[in-house]
């Protein structure tokens, strides 16, 4: 069955690769998706298959049903876009001034979407039933996982797979991992209140931009004096604003930036340590202070069982490699599903074959190689076939 599955993917290659065309030349912002969302409905009403819309927002869920009873597996999808501009010199460039698809969430879409063709196909051959999930707002916190959550997305489900197309890594691969696979991603911002004055009469003012300058390297010590070296973290000041002229002492500063974690116990400690340090600094100035830290999606934590099932599968495709592969701080609010069923996530390989065309994500000359679609389609079609078998298997073996 999964031959005859694979080679109605590989058929509706050409097909794949025009539907992520057309949505990387029209991309749109998160919670903006309204042109999206209908086209991605539009698709499944024109083969028959069961779909709505608002969910959550913009999100949309498909079902296709198996011929033969089962389990149901969900498979999630986003197709937000980013506030960039398009710099490839490439046919399918976007058309919309100042925001494209520099994340592969286009090839996400396109890949899933093709799939639930294939699945409806042999619908009749299939044990179990299957949600497709297209997720709008992942690019933007709190993201649509959590709304779609609430909406209902996940009710009936058993499990849940998805991935992510990552340029960085070689097309043909599959890299999976067991337990923290990406971060804990929480921003903050602290404002200096200082006192202003003339830049030749410094004694009679407050500096805000000297305390946020000590501030910031201050806080380098958070890290590296008090969380366990054995857990990752990172602590990253993005932006620095203060002041208005060369000979004016600004009155305030103002810091953004970003804490990566995996554990939660370290995510707390970060969030007080912070705010003991500038307590600290600020005292030291006489100047006062407010500091706001916004926790935003936990960490993406896989399944065991799930992830061993998933590289099993992998592997066993024909030119597909699947390795254990490293954690990594960047976030995803794919975590929101796996807090509430087992299910994994994983990185599908779609460098490029030119290294002058590999950019990283969040570029403005961002793309991917499209042949990483058809491999994180076949990937997730074993997954979502073989699981029920899986189950049937263990449950058999529980029993025994």
């Amino acid at each position: 069955m999964i031959e005859t599955l694979f080679h109605d993917l590989e058929n509706d290659y050409e097909q794949m690769v025009a539907t992520r065309r057309y949505l990387h030349q029209y991309p749109e912002l998160s919670h903006e998706e309204k042109k999206t969302a209908q086209y991605i409905i539009s698709y499944y009403e024109k083969l028959g298959i069961e779909v709505k819309g608002n969910i959550g927002g913009n999100g949309v869920i498909a079902k296709v049903y198996g011929g033969k009873p089962g389990k149901t597996v969900a498979i999630r999808a986003d197709f937000d876009a980013l506030p960039i501009q398009d710099e490839k010199d490439v046919p399918y460039k976007s058309k919309v001034p100042g925001v494209m698809h520099a994340c592969g969430h286009d090839g996400h879409t396109a890949t899933l979407l093709s799939l639930a063709k294939v699945l409806e196909k042999n619908k009749e051959s299939l044990a179990g039933n299957f949600v497709f999930i297209h997720q709008h707002a992942e690019e933007m916190s709190p993201g649509g996982a959590k709304p779609m959550i609430e909406a209902g997305c996940l009710e009936g489900v058993d499990v849940i797979f998805g991935t992510h197309l990552w340029a960085t890594i070689p097309t043909g691969t599959i890299s999976y991992r067991e337990g923290p696979m990406m971060a804990a991603a929480d921003g903050f911002e602290i404002t200096i209140q200082g006192q202003g004055g003339h830049g030749a009469q410094p004694h009679k003012t407050k500096d805000s931009i000297v305390t946020a300058s000590q501030l910031v390297v201050n806080l380098q010590q958070v890290v590296s004096r008090k969380v366990n070296p054995i857990d990752a973290a990172v602590l990253t000041i993005g932006t620095f604003q203060s002041g208005t002229a060369n000979n004016v002492i600004a009155d305030t500063a103002t810091l953004t930036g970003t804490v990566r974690t995996y554990k939660e116990e370290a995510r707390d400690l970060i969030a007080e340590e912070m705010e003991r340090v500038i307590k600290g600094t600020c005292y030291t100035s006489n100047s006062s202070y407010i500091f706001e830290y916004e926790k935003g999606y936990p960490a993406v934590v896989n399944h065991p069982a799930e992830t061993q099932f998933l590289a099993e599968c992998a592997s066993a495709i024909p030119g597909v490699q699947a390795i254990e592969g490293d954690p990594d701080l960047t976030g995803e609010d794919f975590s929101y599903y796996l807090n509430k069923v087992k299910g994994t996530f994983f990185f599908t390989g779609a460098k490029p074959d030119s290294d002058d065309s590999a950019f990283p994500h969040h570029h403005p000359k961002f793309d991917i190689n499209e042949k990483s679609m058809l491999i994180a389609a076949k990937t997730l079609c074993s997954a979502a076939v073989q699981y029920h078998q899986m189950f049937s298997d263990n449950a058999a073996l529980s029993h025994s």
